[in-house]
């Protein structure tokens, strides 16, 4: 599992392997917990691409509700067809009024607007009634909804069957690889993570950052994706509102690849610290003066002394 993942270019530990393994084999879903940028979204879409399935992602919000992440009718296609029945009843006659004619026209016809063709198919109803194979469901940031959508998620999972009044019940013959996720906005009730393999994913170490910086940004010099790594290393112990993830890593690599940078400066690095850090505070803290010195350039001749 972690060589499958690894392929796709997302770096993995031995505990978050055997997680993924698990949900595979026990068909369970896998609940991702963590700070924002530390990678959840993203395995979700390895996995998909490691198991060679289509991958459905289901974005919650607040006030996201079923109807809209199962299901709606199509209703200007719906009232479309119904112009189109009418005017072929007239022209092949109908009652005096100009109308089709018999009961069994218009039971026809609301058979046919209740059909699956009029369905707008929602994230939850494509991964329970796949049009192909059994897809991976992603469900970002489930805490973001509220306990009432949240409770129709646990039914939802214990059962993957979906009720449509007008077409009849459709049950899962092949259950969907699920993948939770949570940035813990709030707490998710208990409930629905009984029903989960759990795995916390923590802002990775310096060995493991640096391997992400190396596979993710491949054309970027060792010496300068260790000096990257390290200083988002020593970032993350600073007080800031919002510490920067592995997705900021990666992006920051990437920038200063572009720009050319060989070595990590004052210069450069002031100029782009908004791939790091995202609140105007946080900003300041790093650029401010202590004791009558530049903060930002004490954090770099730290990070300059150590060894390679």
């Amino acid at each position: 599992m972690r060589r499958a993942l690894r392929k796709e270019g997302y770096i993995v530990d031995g505990s978050l392997a055997t997680a993924v393994y698990l949900t595979l084999a026990l068909e369970r879903p896998l609940f991702l917990e963590g700070e924002p940028g530390v990678g959840k979204t993203e395995l979700a879409k390895v996995i998909a691409a490691a198991v060679g399935r289509p991958l459905i992602r289901l974005q919650c919000y607040e006030g996201i509700d079923r109807q809209s992440a199962l299901y709606e009718w199509n209703f200007p296609r719906q009232m479309l067809h119904i112009r189109l029945a009418e005017a072929a009843g007239r022209s092949g006659g109908g009652e005096a009024g100009g109308e089709p004619a018999g009961e069994s026209w218009r039971d026809r016809l609301e058979e046919e607007l209740f059909s699956p063709k009029f369905l707008l198919r929602r994230p939850l109803l494509a991964a329970v009634d796949p049009q192909g194979p059994a897809p991976v469901l992603l469900i970002d940031e489930v805490d973001r909804s509220d306990e009432e959508f949240e409770a129709f998620l646990l039914e939802l999972l214990a059962e993957f069957q979906v009720t449509i009044p007008e077409i009849g019940t459709l049950k899962a013959e092949e259950k969907p690889v699920v993948v939770l996720t949570s940035n813990r906005t709030r707490e998710v009730h208990d409930a629905l993570k009984r029903r989960c393999l759990y795995h916390w994913i923590d802002y990775p170490d310096f060995a493991k950052e640096f391997e992400i910086v190396c596979v993710k940004v491949p054309e970027i010099s060792r010496r300068l994706a260790v000096r990257v790594s390290r200083f988002v290393q020593r970032l993350r112990r600073e007080p800031l509102f919002k510490k920067p993830g592995i997705a900021e890593t990666i992006h920051w690599a990437q920038a200063l690849v572009a720009l050319g940078a060989r070595e990590l400066d004052a210069a450069v690095v002031e100029e782009t610290l908004g791939c790091l850090v995202k609140y105007r505070d946080d900003l300041e803290v790093l650029t401010a003066e202590r004791e009558g010195r530049p903060y930002l350039r004490e954090l770099l001749q730290e990070i300059e002394a150590m060894p390679l």
